[in-house]
């Protein structure tokens, strides 16, 4: 399955991988800083948030293009059954 994403879908997405590559080097500092534990729990849930939300786009724009050639017909039942599995495991490992 290859994934085509464009503008302003390529721009969120980066956006918030670059967000939660941020959270994660703050997690290590935190802790190579000896930080409370609360704190450092509250800024990986920030970074996991944001890994979520960057994999959950990904695959919504997934969807959005299986269904483009589910219309256009461009897809057989078969390949839509494939694709509709493969997205389904994948939001799933997200989950």
């Amino acid at each position: 399955m290859e994934l085509d994403l464009a503008g302003a879908e390529l721009k969120a997405v980066l956006n918030r991988l670059r967000r939660a590559q941020g959270q994660i080097s703050g997690v290590i500092r935190m802790i190579e800083e000896g930080r409370d534990c609360e704190e450092v729990v509250t800024q990986l849930a920030a970074a996991s948030r944001a890994l979520d939300r960057a994999g959950f786009a990904i695959i919504a724009t997934g969807l959005q293009q299986c269904l483009t050639g589910m219309e256009d017909g461009s897809r057989s039942g078969e390949d839509r059954d494939e694709m509709r599995g493969r997205l389904e495991k994948l939001f799933l490992s997200l989950a």
